[in-house]
């Protein structure tokens, strides 16, 4: 036996309550479905919602944008009191500024003529010339004196 399910839509609107949801989950950094679900919707809503009334989507930047002038502050304040990571942390992502990573070495040799071809005479092979040498037949084995 089928009972018939009562089902009545969610009305998706851009309300001041559902715009202060929005703002404050994007000022504290959320994006996408955990925004939305922050918020108190449905991801689905959600992006039905910034499709339909452009406003929620601006409400979105203005909290992302406030949340980071808000940090941006703290870490600013830190960095004027003294903390150097805070500022070195600055200096890197706002700035661009990275440390110095290659290290120089800088070598000075003077190579003598004289010296190398002293070290290369030592290196030369003696080489044999096998043209006028006599061969020498290698000895057979016990084994070779049966089979013939």
């Amino acid at each position: 036996m089928f009972h018939s399910i009562p089902f009545t839509p969610r009305k998706v609107e851009a309300t001041e309550s559902r715009l202060k949801a929005v703002y404050d989950a994007a000022r504290l950094g959320l994006k996408g479905d955990a925004l939305a679900l922050a918020a108190g919707m449905l991801p689905t809503e959600y992006r039905q919602l910034t499709q339909l009334d452009p406003v929620v989507e601006i409400a979105a930047q203005k909290g992302k944008a406030d949340g980071e002038i808000e940090l941006s502050k703290v870490m600013h304040q830190a960095a004027l009191n003294g903390d150097s990571k805070a500022a070195l942390e600055i200096l890197k992502h706002q700035h661009g500024w990275v440390a110095k990573q290659a290290i120089s070495v800088e070598v000075d040799q003077r190579i003598s003529i004289t010296g190398a071809l002293a070290e290369a005479q030592k290196r030369i092979l003696d080489v044999i010339d096998v043209t006028d040498a006599n061969i020498i037949e290698p000895e057979l084995n016990a084994i070779d004196h049966i089979q013939r």
